[in-house]
């Protein structure tokens, strides 16, 4: 494969295929195996995640890329191989999320408002990640929508960060996953689908600002934005054509069309409506950019259901696996049906 970053760009952004989010961090791995009353060691992590990555349906034709954490890029699967490797074998990119998280920012609405960390030593890790075989990274921007929030502040800052991450990992060789994902759920979420506008808006014009100034290639990274839905606590909620709609209007007027490819978070939408949201968007073609996803909960919960941390139900959690992504595959082609969810 290619080693410029245009090239491994357009590769994760390839007709049909989306990526895969695979970075839980150990804490949240655990509420996931918890969920199915299985302990969460080394061992059991890297059975469920091997599970899914040796699933050669879904990863060959539908997965162009994995975002993993910091263990399981160094991992072995059961029989000695790494990882990466299994990845790789599959014709997948691997990836790897490098902030340190989401920390309260300094201020009057740091009970609410957050600034993502880990710029530090980064440079030095990106170097090493991409000794161990990762091609591109994943740093996630938080925004939260309540009352005066957000702040030009965190909107700044964030965006800030976002483009000195960008530029560092160019640097290494390695593709960027630009993600500012304005919230819509959690304790404040009442917001109505035209706020989440309107803060998107304002989160990608800055995003992109900062981005110019920290000299990051367009054509080397993949954004990664939240849809314009309302908030899950919202009075008034929106009908999947006008999340369609009203996402493609705002990405429209915010990302210039040298960025390859946009792929969504699921950012706590189900698996269904996350996908048929994707499916509209793509039928609104064409589009200045390719239009995919970057699902972790909406492709694998029904997997990790299906396995349940059975040795046996392997298979099974693969078939749910390759189903979800199957589906996930064709919304990003604009060719997702209802009547396919009941065909598993």
């Amino acid at each position: 494969m290619s080693e410029r970053i245009e090239d491994i760009a357009r590769a994760m952004v390839a007709p049909g295929k989306g990526i895969l989010a695979a970075d839980e961090s150990t804490a949240t791995i655990k509420k996931r195996l918890d969920s199915i009353k299985t302990e969460s060691t080394a061992d059991s992590r890297r059975d469920y995640r091997e599970m899914l990555f040796r699933a050669t349906d879904a990863m060959k034709n539908h997965i162009s890329g994995v975002i993993l954490y910091d263990e399981t890029l160094r991992q072995k699967a059961k029989d000695g191989t790494p990882l990466v490797d299994v990845i790789k074998a599959s014709g997948s990119i691997p990836g790897i999320k490098v902030d340190t998280g989401a920390k309260a920012l300094v201020g009057p609405t740091g009970k609410i408002e957050t600034i993502t960390e880990g710029l530090d030593g980064l440079r030095e890790r990106l170097a090493e990640y991409h000794k161990i075989g990762a091609r591109f990274a994943k740093w996630r921007a938080v925004i939260a929508i309540a009352d005066k929030c957000p702040s030009y502040n965190a909107i700044n800052a964030n965006a800030h960060a976002l483009a000195r991450y960008a530029a560092l990992c160019q640097e290494a060789g390695i593709v960027p996953i630009v993600e500012p994902e304005v919230l819509m759920d959690g304790e404040h979420s009442t917001h109505d689908i035209d706020t989440c506008y309107e803060v998107t808006e304002w989160v990608l014009k800055e995003v992109f600002q900062q981005l110019y100034y920290a000299n990051v290639r367009l054509d080397g990274i993949v954004l990664k934005p939240n849809m314009i839905v309302p908030g899950q606590k919202s009075a008034k909620q929106a009908s999947a054509q006008e999340v369609a709609e009203k996402t493609i209007r705002c990405l429209k007027a915010c990302v210039p069309p040298a960025v390859p490819g946009i792929a969504f978070l699921s950012g706590g939408q189900s698996d269904e409506a996350a996908t048929e949201h994707l499916s509209l968007m793509n039928q609104m073609g064409p589009l200045p950019w390719a239009v995919t996803f970057s699902y972790g909960r909406a492709l694998q919960s029904a997997a990790l259901k299906a396995w349940g941390g059975k040795l046996e139900n392997v298979a099974a959690g693969q078939r749910a696996f390759s189903h979800r992504a199957k589906l996930t595959g064709l919304a990003a082609l604009g060719k997702w049906d209802r009547s396919l969810e009941k065909a598993a």
